[in-house]
């Protein structure tokens, strides 16, 4: 039996392009959509001298119904894992029609075309924002979801109640926390274009003399230091849980025609991803200190809209049920994300 291709819409971003690498160690196909809106074309090459080989690329919007046809009819994926989307809560605050037109008019599309071609498998690119401000944390699978506190954390609650009305989908839902890190070789890792929205990379940029000064919006939060605090997790491990949901979608063997056939079918499984430890912003910048040697110039600044205080994850059911764990602590993850930075 030859390898099961499996499309990886994003898949030159940051996650989308690590995900590619544990797929094809774990004996998949990745078929890569990309549109390059938030990566490059380099990131191509990076992924051909890791892999030894290029892997199958197209150019394309998961907004474009024939061209997503058309790569159905082609490469017939067994399995969609969904990264396309637009993901920063800032700019989904300053420009939330965009978001809700390529995350969620994105998504319809995709199903669309998944339906229409048989494939009835998907992994989905969810986050902890779904859970808004939690009323206590750590958060698991069953905290309530409370209305969102950006744009874009509205538009993975609106994506979720696509996909759970859909029961002719399998669905693995990863609500995962802050990615950071890179590739231990350093030849793939997280690079925005543009002004980077995210802690991490703004923080290695900053160090690197790209940007003059470190924001960290907000001091006065309720917490030990008065910054948030977030989970954060190594980009490898999170790749890593991806491919963990594909094979559970593939012990499965439910058929399109079981799925349809019978609507109480349980087919929209829900994991935090996560390491289930918070770390606050200072916390974050004082472990990268640590770690690297290097020290930050950083401002302590305004409260940025659309941030919650404090969210982190409860893992024990994708520990349990999924099998996976996150492997690679803080310390890694800072020293990764700087090799990346010192290699761009």
């Amino acid at each position: 039996m030859g390898k099961r291709n499996i499309l990886v819409t994003g898949g030159l971003g940051f996650i989308g392009s690590h995900t590619v690498l544990c797929l094809d160690a774990a004996g998949y196909n990745p078929i890569i959509i990309d549109n390059l809106h938030n990566s490059r074309i380099e990131v191509l090459d990076a992924l051909e001298s890791l892999l030894g080989y290029r892997p199958t690329y197209v150019q394309g919007d998961v907004n474009d119904a024939a061209l997503l046809n058309g790569l159905f009819v082609s490469h017939q994926p067994e399995a969609v894992i969904h990264f396309a989307a637009h993901k920063a809560v800032g700019e989904s605050v300053e420009n939330p029609l965009m978001y809700y037109h390529n995350n969620v008019v994105g998504l319809i599309t995709l199903l669309d075309a998944m339906k229409s071609n048989g494939c009835h498998k998907m992994v989905f690119s969810s986050s902890c924002t779904v859970y808004g401000e939690p009323e206590s944390v750590p958060v698991n699978e069953s905290t309530p979801t409370r209305p969102a506190a950006s744009p874009y954390g509205a538009t993975k609650q609106m994506a979720e109640v696509i996909l759970k009305d859909n029961t002719w989908c399998e669905v693995q839902c990863l609500r995962y926390f802050n990615p950071v890190g890179a590739h231990p070789t350093a030849k793939i890792g997280e690079l925005p274009l543009g002004v980077p929205n995210n802690l991490i990379p703004y923080l290695t940029q900053t160090v690197a003399g790209i940007r003059e000064q470190l924001t960290v919006y907000g001091s006065d939060y309720p917490t030990a230091d008065g910054t948030c605090i977030r989970d954060y997790i190594h980009v490898m491990d999170l790749a890593e849980a991806h491919v963990a949901a594909i094979d559970r979608l593939f012990l499965s063997n439910k058929s399109a025609e079981t799925l349809l056939g019978d609507p109480s079918t349980d087919v929209f499984e829900v994991f935090n991803i996560g390491t289930g430890v918070g770390y606050s912003v200072l916390e974050v910048i004082q472990a990268f200190e640590n770690a690297t040697g290097k020290k930050v110039n950083y401002i302590l600044g305004n409260r940025r809209p659309g941030d919650v205080v404090a969210v982190w994850a409860d893992t024990e059911k994708v520990n349990q049920v999924l099998g996976w764990s996150a492997k690679r602590d803080l310390t890694t993850m800072m020293k990764d994300a700087w090799h990346w930075q010192e290699n761009c």
